[in-house]
């Protein structure tokens, strides 16, 4: 396996790609919140000094739908002291996208429905509705060049991340972040997961040809063997087309492990930094492909107490179900955001629903300090996580029991 890169070959990738081009204009960079791992607190310092001779060097976190965060958490994602804040990088701005505001969005442009029923191919279905507006934060237009920082890791919804997800749905308006996860719901997160290739990339390709503003992408693949995603095993720069696929092969390589029979059993251990379910879910997206029929994925995080800071209320009316439950009762759910229900059957998982009875394909139990009544409303099991000693997990693969202690990133897949 090829060695990760060294501090000195950061600098220098950074310095042959970026230095002296962007002389005199405003630059907007697009980071990840702390739900991602990357060594931000590194690249952020070296970014600002790679972009000396820049007019405006600006910092937006691609928040899609996740809570915005304080000054204090915006010090602390890209690792600057208080007095730093004040002094070194008072000429920074560090920014929240804000998807929910109609005064800090624009539209750009249109993707049509026969577009997307062209894009979606057969997993097209009427509940994606018509024409999308392709809307965006406004300081998209506002700079003389956009430049995106952010890992690649297997993702449930558009197949690879990165790349200019961190535009859409990252910094776009609700309709975008709507229809691409609902599409990438009605492909179904086995047949999507670890894919470079898929419909809801090709969306997103298609809308970001509508922004007029130069981009340039920073794809980082980050080494899943460091905790805190302090190692990178992989930095391409270039447009985000190219730069993105480059790390999303080495992503496949990286980011996905491979097993010759099927678990019956998980205990998948969502980290801290999953703040809600609605993002330590990837507990359950990360590993249900390499679950067998009738097993289980636990959810240990007992850490957690909240489903959802921003769609809770949502979720809490909807419940955890699989796409037919929503698709043969629609009259009952048009009016949940598309996004909502997307993740509600991502949690869920794969399955069917016959004659007024739903089958999943796997339990999903939640470990966690949500209480066993919220988890029986939501449709998922619960299990006191006090009663759960992770280290009896360890080493019973044999057994048909799985344990991965850092879940959320590693894609668990069966060889085919």
């Amino acid at each position: 396996m090829s060695t990760n890169l060294s501090r000195d070959e950061i600098v220098q990738i950074l310095h042959e790609n970026l230095s002296g081009e962007f002389t005199n204009q405003r630059v907007l960079v697009l980071i990840p919140d702390h739900t991602r791992s990357l060594p931000l607190s590194q690249i952020f310092r070296l970014l600002v000094d790679v972009f000396h001779d820049v007019r405006q060097l600006d910092f937006m976190v691609a928040l899609g739908t996740h809570p915005p965060l304080s000054e204090e958490k915006l010090c602390n994602l890209v690792g600057i002291s208080p007095e730093e804040r004040g002094s070194v990088f008072k000429q920074i701005g560090l920014l929240n996208h804000t998807w929910d505001d109609p005064d800090a969005l624009t539209q750009i442009g249109v993707l049509t429905q026969a577009q997307i029923k062209d894009i979606a191919g057969d997993v097209w279905h009427p509940t994606l509705g018509g024409d999308v507006p392709v809307r965006i934060n406004k300081a998209a237009l506002e700079y003389d060049h956009i430049l995106i920082l952010g890992p690649t890791f297997p993702h449930e919804v558009v197949g690879m991340s990165g790349g200019a997800k961190y535009l859409f749905p990252g910094i776009s308006g609700p309709e975008m972040i709507n229809v691409t996860h609902w599409l990438g719901a009605l492909a179904g997160v086995i047949d999507t997961i670890g894919v470079e290739d898929t419909p809801v990339r090709d969306i997103i390709h298609a809308a970001a040809e509508h922004l007029t503003t130069p981009v340039t992408l920073i794809a980082l693949v980050v080494d899943p063997n460091i905790r805190g995603g302090d190692g990178l095993a992989g930095m391409f720069i270039g447009d985000h087309i190219s730069a993105w696929g480059s790390a999303a092969e080495l992503s496949a390589q990286r980011h996905i492990r491979w097993y010759d029979e099927p678990f019956q059993q998980v205990l998948s251990w969502a980290p801290p930094m999953y703040d809600e379910l609605w993002t330590a879910a990837k507990a359950m997206y990360k590993i249900e492909p390499v679950v067998a029929d009738g097993g289980e994925v636990i959810i240990y995080a007992p850490h957690l107490n909240t489903v959802s800071h921003v769609h809770g209320a949502y979720i809490e009316e909807i419940g955890y179900h699989v796409l037919a439950y929503f698709l043969d009762q629609w009259q009952r759910f048009e009016h949940i955001p598309l996004g909502v229900l997307a993740h509600s059957t991502h949690v869920r998982g794969a399955g069917n629903f016959t004659e007024g009875v739903e089958y999943p394909r796997v339990k999903v139990t939640l470990a966690s300090r949500i209480t066993p009544e919220v988890c029986k409303n939501l449709a998922l099991g619960y299990r006191n996580p006090a009663e759960i000693d992770p280290s009896q997990w360890a080493n019973r693969e044999n057994e048909g029991l799985l344990f991965v202690p850092r879940a959320g990133e590693m894609l668990y897949r069966v060889k085919r």
